[in-house]
């Protein structure tokens, strides 16, 4: 199986935008509210994982400064998060669950290098089965840390209100609808992720995800 396209730069989301907004009145509208995309492609591999569950549930800014002690702390490794007591990832700020997360993680031995040419729902499968990731973290690591350009998000709540706002739908959709209605953005469904965002920040004039 194929990963399918991979987005590799600027030129990779402009050319999912077009796309889109050929195709899609309301992408179209919505690519003229917010202009250009932003790339936001991340690095792959263990910490970013663990930075994900240790944004979870807590605010942007705790998140930050937690990862921040992380990182000072040089616990950012699944090394050394195995040497690393409860006591010292404690310090940090982690909570009781979040260090049975990131003990999950680090104990998983998942294959990084191995996940870039795997095919996306082996990624998904893969991922969902650490403690502490679910298929909201896993769609986005795929997305962002992997460049898959055919991935889609329909749990996260700010994608559900932008379709619901640009769409003029009578209330926001649920996951599974979305992810039907994501179904006619194939093959750019990320590029479509990254415009409802950007639309959602222009729509609510509020900050967006992490």
């Amino acid at each position: 199986m194929q990963t399918g396209r991979i987005i590799r730069g600027d030129a990779c989301v402009a050319e999912g935008a077009a796309w889109l907004a050929d195709r899609d009145p309301h992408l179209a509208r919505a690519l003229d509210a917010v202009g250009p995309l932003p790339l936001r492609l991340r690095p792959d591999g263990f910490a970013q994982l663990l930075s994900a569950i240790v944004s979870q549930q807590v605010s942007v800014a705790s998140a930050n400064a937690i990862w921040g002690r992380l990182q000072a702390a040089r616990l950012t490794g699944p090394r050394k998060i195995q040497w690393a007591s409860d006591e010292d990832l404690r310090a940090v700020g982690l909570s009781r669950q979040k260090i049975r997360y990131a003990r999950a993680l680090s104990d998983a031995r998942i294959d990084y290098k191995g996940l870039r040419d795997a095919p996306t729902d082996e990624v998904i499968a893969t991922l969902t089965q650490v403690p502490g990731i679910g298929i909201w973290t896993a769609e986005i690591y795929a997305m962002f840390s992997l460049g898959r350009a055919d991935v889609f998000a329909p749990g996260d709540l700010a994608l559900q209100e932008a379709a619901r706002i640009l769409y003029d739908l009578p209330e926001r959709p649920r996951e599974k609808a979305l992810r039907e209605m994501a179904a006619a953005w194939s093959p750019w469904r990320s590029v479509a992720a990254r415009l409802l965002w950007a639309y959602y920040r222009v729509a609510k004039d509020r900050e967006g995800i992490r």
